[in-house]
This record gives C-alpha cells, sequence and structure tokens, in this order.
C-alpha cells in the first residue's frame, strides 16, 4: 500500500512519524514537497518516505492519498487534482464537510473525515472518524485510539475540543514560567510540570468510566490547596471562558 499525504504541516508530520514507527505494512509515503524543510526532515529520517514531484503525482501513485493542507490551500488545490474512482481520502481538514469534500473531488471516492493530533507521533490520542469505515479505524487504531461517529453534525462537537491542544500547553507554559519566575531552573521546571500532568492524564484514563465532576471532588479536601485553586478558578470565570472558547470554535465549524 502506498500513502500520499498533501501537504507537510505539524499534524502530517506527526501522522508520518507515527506511521513510520508503527506495525503498520505499507510499501511507500509519498509527500508533497510544499514545506521543503519538513519534507526534507521526513525523507531523511525515515527510509520509506519520498517526495513529490507535485501533488497530483501523489494522487497518481497512492491508494491512500491524505489531504493535511490548511483550508484555503486545499480549496485551492484539491478541484484541481484528478483522483481514482478506487482510492480512499482521509482529509484532516477541520473547515471542509464532507459536502464539500465529494464536490471538489468529483470522482465517487471513498472519503474519510479525521482529526489526528500531535501525539499520534508517539502512537497515542484519541482519532475521531467521520463516516465509520473499518478499514481507517483499523489504521488509525495502530496509532492511538479511533472514536468513530456516525453524524457528521455531532462528529464537530469533537473537532472543537480538538482546537483546544495548544492551550493546554499554555497552561504548562504558564505553570513552568511561574516556577521558573521563582527561582527554579526551567529544565527542572517542566520536567516536574510536564510529568505532573501525564500523571494527572493517566490517572483520569484510569478512573474515564466514572462522571469526571467524581474526580474534580476527590482531589479536594476541605479548605485545601485544589479546594482554593478550583473556588479562584471558578469565581474568575476561567472555567466559563473555556466553555465560551469551545462554544465559539463549534460556531465556526457549524458554518462550514
Amino acid at each position: 500500500m502506498r500513502l500520499g499525504f498533501i501537504g507537510t504541516g505539524k499534524i502530517a508530520s506527526s501522522v508520518i512519524t507515527g506511521i513510520c514507527n508503527s506495525k503498520i505494512s505499507f510499501e511507500k509515503i509519498l509527500v508533497s514537497p510544499r514545506n521543503r524543510t519538513i519534507a526534507q526532515k521526513l525523507k531523511r529520517k525515515f527510509r520509506k518516505v519520498s517526495i513529490a514531484k507535485n501533488n497530483q503525482e501523489i494522487v497518481n501513485t497512492c491508494n491512500w492519498v491524505f489531504l493535511a493542507a490548511t483550508p484555503k490551500v486545499g480549496k485551492k488545490i484539491i478541484p484541481n487534482l484528478k483522483f481514482r474512482s478506487n482510492q480512499k481520502v482521509i482529509s484532516f481538514i477541520a473547515t471542509i464537510n464532507l459536502a464539500q469534500l465529494k464536490k471538489a473531488i468529483g470522482k465517487k471516492v471513498k472519503i474519510v473525515r479525521a482529526i489526528p493530533l500531535p501525539p499520534i507521533s508517539i502512537r497515542k490520542g484519541p482519532v475521531p472518524i467521520f463516516p465509520p469505515n473499518k478499514k481507517v479505524r483499523n489504521f488509525f487504531n495502530k496509532l492511538g485510539t479511533t472514536v468513530e461517529i456516525g453524524n457528521e453534525k455531532l462528529s464537530k462537537n469533537f473537532w472543537a475540543t480538538s482546537g483546544m491542544y495548544a492551550s493546554f500547553y499554555e497552561l504548562l507554559s504558564t505553570m513552568s514560567n511561574w516556577l521558573v519566575k521563582r527561582g527554579i531552573k526551567r529544565d527542572k521546571a517542566q520536567k516536574y510540570i510536564t510529568s505532573l500532568f501525564v500523571a494527572l492524564s493517566e490517572d483520569s484514563v484510569m478512573n474515564s468510566k466514572k462522571d469526571l465532576k467524581y474526580l474534580v471532588k476527590d482531589s479536594q479536601t476541605p479548605k485545601g490547596l485544589n479546594e482554593q485553586a478550583v473556588k479562584q478558578l471558578r469565581k474568575a470565570g476561567f472555567y466559563r471562558s473555556l466553555e465560551k472558547s469551545l462554544n465559539s470554535i463549534l460556531k465556526r465549524l457549524n458554518k462550514v
């Protein structure tokens, strides 16, 4: 099987890295030359990665084509590409819906939308896909945890939450910087904060069958430090602001 990536940004690079370090069987990965720096880096790192002359070469030679361009670039280039009816197209473009993709591609190809996140490079994290597809599900299960969604409107809620990972990193950065300002060396500050949140994430996964509100409650003691922090953040509107951001992202996705 030959895999092709149109668009060579952060997400495409993460997915390719995950694939090359996984047990997925493939013959070759062909990447577009648009981001020459990332493309060259992937080629040097993985022997099965090659750089295509152009995007049409990717479509001509690959069984599965991954659309990883930005929405603006995707809308411009996809209608000009000539796909084959026996191909599978997996789109990472959050703001181009299934109907728009079908119209742009023009051929009756199997199209699946997916939203992988950067941790897919280490084969971790959820990958929501729509519509459900057995082969695509099995593929991404080797790179993380596939979540199949049967309704495109509902899938947009997952797409919205995928827009929050940079905010998570900003939270880690803020806390690390706070420690640095108080005399802690940056390497130790970052090691502590990242290790802390890895542990909290793993604990939440282990307890994910429960309502998460119970973890919030169980992590607090009366008049303790965690109770103080939660109360102050609630009073400041921190969590309302988070929900407002999600609503704003969803509103943008619903315009598509």
